[in-house]
C-alpha cells in the first residue's frame, strides 16, 4: 500500500497517542487502597485480650454536630499570616485566644480537586436555613471563590482580601449559631475551617511547592481548651489525618482504605482508657491495611510496634481494672500512648508509600505501541523524505505471513495468563476482548511491518554498498546543530533538574540558532560563500514567483531527498540596500525579541520567585501601565495580521481586537482612558462571546476560501488566502484566551515569523526539514515565554472559563488546551502558510509534517522509558508525573496538528 509521507506520519502519532493513554492509564492507576468494595463501613476492631465487654463496640461520639466551612485555595499564610490578621479578625481571634487547634494541614500532589458547586452564593443564600434546621450532624460547605481568583489574578490580587473577609463573616456566623445550639456540654459541636490545597505565587496549584501543599485547618469547640496570649505555630499534619479525626470525633468507623492518623491534640483531653481505645482504633484500621496491600506485612517496623503497643495496652487494661487512679497507671497508660503514636507514624509512612500502585502490564502495551511507531517512522525516513514523498507500507504481506499470527497467538496467551493471574488489576484486563484482542493485533501488525521494513532497509543497504551513489551531498551546519540540539534536549529529560528547568534548554537552543544563522548569513553576504549542498540535477520540483522555492535536492541513500530552494530573485544574492542589511540584522533583532520576552514571565522552580515584568503589569499600581501595553500590542497584532487577511476579514479582526479590550475591562484587568479605576467587575460574557462570533466568522471565512481553491484548480490565491485566515482566526483566539500582560508575546511570536520568513528562509533557502525543526523550536520556546512550565500550577485554567456563564466540560477543556499550547499550534500553522505560499506541489507539507511528527516522536518515547526506570524516584509525583501528562497532551496536539498538515496537504493535491 503506498501512502503520502504526511499521512503516514499522522497515523504513526495517532498510534502512538494511544499508546501514551495507555501508558498514563497505567501510570495513573486508581489508588490501590480506594475502590467500591473498600467504602463500606469496617466493623469495630477485636477487643483485646482482659478487657471488659463494653469494648466490643465503637466509643460514643466526642461531636453532636460537624460543619466544615471548605475554602478552596486556601493557603495557610492566609489565616495564620498577615492577611489573616487583616482580613479575618474573628478568626484570628479564635486562633489566638479561643477555644480552638490550628494545624498546616499538608496535601500531597497533584494538589487538584473537581469543584461540587459553581458561584459561592449559591452556597451562602442557603446558609440561615440550614442552620436552623435540626435534621443534619454534619454540613460540608465548599465555596471556590478564593481559587477562581487566584486563578484570574494571583494571591496578591485585591479581590483576595475581600473574599477572606467574606468568609470571616460566614465563620462568625456559623460559629455564633452553633453555640445558640449546643444543649449538652459534654456534647459539643465542631467547626472545621480547612482549606483543599493552597496557591502558588502564580495563582495556581497542581504541583509541590509549600505554597500549594501548605493548608490552614482549624478546628474550633467549646470542648477544647481556651489559649492564653498568641499562638503563632500550628502543628504540621498530613491532610488524611482529617478523615481518622473526624470518623472517632462522630463515633463512626474510620474509613476503611483511610492512610490517615487520628489528631492527637482533638483528644488530648480526654480520659487516659479514651485515648488509648481512639489510638488502638485507628492502628488496627492501618494494620489491617497494611496487611491486605503489603505481602510481607509482619516484617514492617509500623505492624511490628503496632504489636508491641497492643500487647502494652492488654497489660494497662489488667492494671487499670485492678487499680483505678494509681500514678503507676497513669505513667504506664503514657508508655502505651507513645508506643500507639510511633506505631501510627510508621504505619502511616509504610502505607504512604505504596498509596498507588503501577499497572506495569498496561504500561508495557503502551510503551510497546510507541516505541515500534518510532521504529516505523525512523526505517521510513529515506522513503518519506523523497522527492515523491511517498512509501509502500507492507501491511498485508505482514498480516497474511505465519509471523504475524504466531506473534497474536503468543500475545493472546500472554494476554489471558496476566488477566487470570491472582489479584489483577489491570486496565486492559477489564476492557472487552475485543477491545483488547485489537491492540494486540495492531502490536502484532506494526512489529511485523517493522521487521519488513527493516529487511526493506538492510537489503538496499547492500545494494548500496555494491553500487555506492555518487553524491557530494553533507550535512549543514543547522542539519547538525538540529541533530544535536535534539538528542541533548532528550537526553536532559532523565534528569529532574533539567525537567524543572526546561525553559532554559530552549532558550538555549533558540539562541544557538539564531547565532548559526547569524554566521549563515555573514559568511554568505561578507565572505561569498555558497553554504548551500551541492544540487541533484534530476530534481525538479519548481516554485511559483510569489516567493522562494523549494526545489533544489540534496540527494542520499536510496534517492533520500529534501527540497531546497534554487537561487531566485528573492535569494541572498539579489538583495541590495535595505533589504540586505535587514538580513544581516535580522538574526539580531530576534535575539533581541527572545531577550525581551525571558524577562517577561520568570518559570521553572529556581527562579519562579524572582520579580519579572509580568508581575509588575499585573500588580494594582501598574493597571494603567498594563492597559496602554495591552492597546498596544492589540493594534500591533492587526497590523500583522491583516495584510494577508481579505477585506471582510480584515474587519472582522478590528472589531474581534477591540472586543478583547472590552472583555477585559468589563472583568477588571484594564482600564479605559475615560476610566479612573474599575467599579463594576463583571464576568464578561457578552464581551467574549461577541469575540467568538468573529472568531468563528473569520474561521469560516477561511474554510470557505479552501474549498473555492479545489472546485477552482488554478486559484492558488484562494488558498493561500484560506489558509492564512484560518490561521487569523487562531491568533484572535489565542488573543483572546491570554492574559493582557502576555500580549507582547503573541505580538513578537508574529513579529518573529515575519522576520524569519522574509528575511532568512527565503533568502537562504533553507530545506523543509530545516525550515519544520526551527518552527518546531520556536513553538517550544513560546511555551515557556508565555510562563508555562512542567508543573501543573502554571496551567491557566482561566482560560476554559471565558465567555462561559457555567461549566461545560469539553469546551472548558478545549479553551484550556489551546490557550496553554497557543504557542506550539501558532508556529505550526505558520508554518504550513509558509510552506503552502512558497511551493506549487504538495510535497513540500508531506516532508514538513513527517519531520513534525519525527520531531516530536522522539522525546515522548524516550521520556516514557525514562519514567519506567525512574518510577520509584524520590520527585516522581512531583517532577516525572507532572512532565509525562505535558508529553501526552503535547503528543495529542501534534496528532492534530499532523491531521491538519495532511488535510492541508490533500488540498493542495486536489488543486
Amino acid at each position: 500500500m503506498r501512502l503520502g509521507s504526511g499521512t503516514f506520519a499522522a497515523g504513526c502519532v495517532v498510534i502512538e497517542v494511544l499508546g501514551v493513554a495507555l501508558f498514563l492509564r497505567g501510570f495513573f492507576p486508581a489508588p490501590v487502597f480506594s475502590g467500591a468494595e473498600r467504602q463500606a463501613e469496617s466493623p469495630a476492631p477485636e477487643p483485646s485480650a482482659g478487657a471488659s465487654s463494653n469494648w466490643t463496640e465503637l466509643p460514643p461520639p466526642l461531636f453532636s454536630k460537624v460543619v466544615i466551612l471548605l475554602i478552596d485555595a486556601l493557603r495557610d499564610d492566609f489565616v495564620f499570616g498577615s492577611k489573616g490578621v487583616k482580613f479575618m479578625p474573628y478568626t484570628t481571634y479564635l486562633v489566638e485566644k479561643g477555644s480552638s487547634l490550628s494545624f498546616v494541614a499538608e496535601a500531597k500532589p497533584p494538589t487538584v480537586t473537581m469543584p461540587r458547586i459553581k458561584v459561592d452564593n449559591n452556597v451562602t443564600r442557603h446558609l440561615d436555613k440550614v442552620l436552623k434546621r435540626q435534621d443534619w450532624d454534619m454540613l460540608i460547605l465548599h465555596y471556590l471563590g478564593l481559587d477562581h481568583i487566584g486563578h484570574i489574578s494571583g494571591p496578591s490580587s485585591p479581590l483576595v482580601g475581600h473574599k477572606l473577609s467574606e468568609m470571616d463573616s460566614i465563620l462568625m456566623k456559623i460559629h455564633t449559631a452553633l453555640l445558640a445550639e449546643e444543649r449538652d456540654p459534654l456534647l459539643p459541636s465542631l467547626l472545621v475551617l480547612c482549606g483543599d490545597h493552597g496557591m502558588s505565587e502564580a495563582g495556581g496549584h497542581g504541583a509541590s511547592s509549600m505554597e500549594e501543599v501548605n493548608t490552614a485547618l482549624v478546628l474550633v469547640s467549646s470542648a477544647f481548651e481556651r489559649k492564653p496570649g498568641d499562638v503563632r505555630h500550628p502543628t504540621r499534619i498530613q491532610q488524611t489525618d482529617l478523615a481518622a479525626t473526624l470518623s472517632i470525633g462522630l463515633g463512626l468507623p474510620i474509613p476503611k482504605s483511610n492512610t490517615g492518623g487520628l489528631m492527637f491534640p482533638v483528644v488530648e483531653g480526654r480520659p487516659m482508657r479514651e485515648q488509648l481505645r481512639f489510638l488502638h482504633l485507628n492502628t488496627v484500621q492501618l494494620s489491617k491495611l497494611l496487611q491486605e496491600n503489603v505481602p510481607s506485612y509482619n516484617k514492617e517496623p509500623g505492624f511490628e510496634q503496632f504489636k508491641v503497643s497492643e500487647r502494652l495496652h492488654r497489660n494497662w487494661i489488667r492494671l487499670y481494672l485492678e487499680e483505678n487512679n494509681s500514678e503507676v497507671v497513669f505513667n504506664l497508660g503514657a508508655k502505651v500512648r507513645r508506643q500507639y503514636l510511633d506505631a501510627l507514624r510508621t504505619l502511616k509512612l509504610s502505607l504512604s508509600r505504596r498509596a498507588a500502585q503501577y499497572d506495569v502490564y498496561s504500561m508495557a502495551v503502551g510503551t510497546v505501541l510507541v516505541l515500534e511507531a518510532l521504529i516505523l517512522l525512523l526505517l521510513s525516513v529515506p522513503q518519506a523524505l523523497s522527492s515523491r514523498a511517498e512509501l509502500d507500507v507492507p501491511l498485508l504481506s505482514p498480516v497474511c505471513s505465519l509471523l504475524f499470527y504466531l506473534l497474536l497467538l503468543a500475545l493472546t496467551a500472554l494476554h489471558v495468563v496476566v488477566c487470570t493471574a491472582a489479584d489483577s488489576s489491570c486496565y486492559l484486563c477489564s476492557l472487552p476482548w475485543l477491545a483488547a484482542g485489537g491492540v494486540m493485533t495492531l502490536i502484532a501488525a506494526l512489529l511485523c511491518a517493522g521487521m519488513s521494513a527493516l529487511t526493506r532497509v538492510f537489503a538496499g543497504g547492500k545494494c548500496l554498498s555494491q553500487n555506492p551513489p555518487q553524491s557530494t551531498s553533507r550535512w549543514s551546519e543547522l542539519d547538525l546543530l538540529s541533530f544535536l540540539g535534539t538528542v541533548g534536549h532528550v537526553l536532559s529529560l532523565g534528569a529532574s533538574s533539567f525537567i524543572e528547568e526546561e525553559h532554559q534548554t530552549w532558550y538555549f537552543l533558540v539562541n544557538t540558532l539564531c547565532l548559526a544563522l547569524c554566521h549563515q548569513i555573514y559568511r554568505k553576504c561578507l565572505l561569498g560563500d555558497d553554504c548551500a549542498p551541492q544540487h541533484c540535477p534530476h530534481t525538479g520540483e519548481e516554485f511559483d514567483g510569489v516567493a522562494v522555492a523549494l526545489q533544489g535536492k540534496r540527494a542520499g541513500p536510496e534517492g533520500w531527498e529534501l527540497s531546497r530552494a534554487p537561487a531566485d530573485p528573492s535569494s541572498l544574492e539579489a538583495l541590495r540596500g535595505s533589504e540586505r542589511w535587514m538580513v544581516l540584522a535580522s538574526p539580531w533583532l530576534v535575539l533581541a525579541c527572545c531577550r525581551l520576552l525571558r524577562s517577561l514571565n520568570q518559570t521553572g522552580v529556581q527562579w519562579a520567585h524572582r520579580p519579572d515584568l509580568g508581575h509588575w503589569l499585573t500588580s494594582s499600581d501598574h493597571k494603567a501601565e498594563l492597559s496602554v501595553l495591552a492597546a498596544l500590542s492589540l493594534t500591533m497584532i492587526f497590523v500583522l495580521v491583516q495584510k494577508r487577511c481579505s477585506l471582510t476579514s480584515k474587519v472582522a479582526m478590528a472589531f474581534g481586537l477591540l472586543g478583547i479590550y472590552c472583555y477585559r475591562a468589563a472583568i477588571g484587568n484594564v482600564l479605559f482612558p475615560w476610566q479612573q479605576d474599575n467599579k463594576d467587575i463583571s464576568k464578561g460574557i457578552t464581551e467574549a462571546r461577541f469575540v467568538y462570533v468573529f472568531v468563528l466568522g473569520i474561521l469560516f471565512t477561511g474554510t470557505k476560501d479552501l474549498l473555492k481553491s479545489q472546485i477552482i484548480a488554478a486559484d492558488f490565491t484562494a488558498r493561500t488566502v484560506g489558509l492564512w485566515e484560518i490561521h487569523s482566526g487562531l491568533v484572535l483566539l489565542a488573543t483572546l484566551l491570554l492574559r493582557p500582560h502576555n500580549l507582547p508575546v503573541l505580538v513578537l511570536s508574529l513579529a518573529i515569523q515575519t522576520i524569519m520568513a522574509q528575511f532568512i528562509w527565503r533568502p537562504l533557502r533553507h530545506d523543509v526539514a530545516e525550515v519544520t525543526v526551527m518552527h518546531y523550536w520556536f513553538g517550544q520556546a513560546f511555551f515557556y515565554f508565555q510562563g508555562n512550565s512542567n508543573s501543573i500550577a502554571t496551567v491557566d485554567i482561566s482560560a476554559g472559563f471565558v465567555g462561559l456563564d457555567a461549566y461545560m466540560e469539553i469546551p472548558a477543556m478545549f479553551l484550556t488546551a489551546f490557550a496553554t499550547y497557543s504557542g506550539p499550534v501558532l508556529w505550526a500553522s505558520h508554518l504550513v502558510n509558509f510552506l503552502t505560499s512558497e511551493a506549487s506541489s504538495g510535497s513540500a507539507l508531506s516532508h514538513a509534517c513527517f519531520c513534525y511528527a519525527l520531531i516530536c516522536s522522539i522525546p515522548v518515547s524516550v521520556y516514557i522509558i525514562l519514567v519506567t526506570s525512574l518510577r520509584y524516584h524520590l520527585f516522581i509525583w512531583s517532577v516525572f508525573s507532572p512532565k509525562l501528562l505535558y508529553e501526552g497532551m503535547h503528543l495529542l496536539i501534534t496528532a492534530a496538528v499532523c491531521i491538519f498538515f495532511t488535510a492541508m496537504d490533500q488540498t493542495n493535491t486536489k488543486s
